[in-house]
């Protein structure tokens, strides 16, 4: 006897991040209600997003074409990249509308306990790109324990190439993921980075 699809979809629908047990049996429900068609076309632009987007031959972001479209914009300040953990954090960023310079994605932070070493991190793709011109690398890690570390990190290996390193000042509360912020705590972090 096969398994019951509406369980097997209400558990796929869990494994996103926030989604229980109650939200994705909710998701399920209103997928059954919907014609039939929204399914399809949900399931294809999940299949394409994984297609679709690779990382940036630059700045390590997610993108559809290399180089990205913000490496791609001759505006931007080449002198000033600006380090996040993840793809989601460069929006955070842009949403302030203080930032000018160029990105950089990690794809992750230095975490033991989870096994991610420095070796996992895009650390040896930022640092080959700081000899083209930086002048300055902002270290917009998130503020918690791993996040330190890696600014840290980071901060040990810039330092002795001669170039400024600062990292976002307080105005973002410690323990929230840099996606999450606010824009106004996000613009004040910016204004007043500080050195490392």
């Amino acid at each position: 006897m096969s398994e019951d699809p509406l369980r097997i979809a209400v558990a796929q629908l869990a494994r996103f991040p926030g989604i229980g047990e109650r939200t994705a049996t909710r998701l399920a429900y209103w997928l059954l209600q919907q014609p039939e068609e929204v399914a399809g076309e949900i399931g294809q632009a999940l299949v394409a997003l994984r297609e679709a987007l690779h990382p940036c031959e630059v700045c390590c972001d997610l993108s559809a074409s290399s180089p990205c479209r913000r490496c791609a914009d001759p505006r931007r300040s080449d002198g000033l990249i600006c380090v996040v953990e993840r793809p989601q954090d460069i929006g955070a960023i842009e949403s302030s509308g203080e930032f000018r310079g160029r990105f950089h994605v990690l794809h992750g932070a230095i975490s033991p306990l989870d096994g991610v070493g420095p070796d996992q991190l895009r650390i040896k793709e930022l640092l080959a790109r700081l000899g083209d011109g930086a002048d300055e690398v902002l270290l917009a890690t998130d503020p918690d324990v791993e996040g330190d570390a890696t600014a840290l990190y980071l901060a040990r290996l810039i330092k002795p190439l001669g170039i400024r390193v600062t990292r976002l000042a307080h105005g973002i509360a410690v323990g929230t993921e840099l996606e999450y912020a606010d824009r106004s705590s996000v613009a004040r972090a910016l204004e007043h980075r500080r050195e490392m």
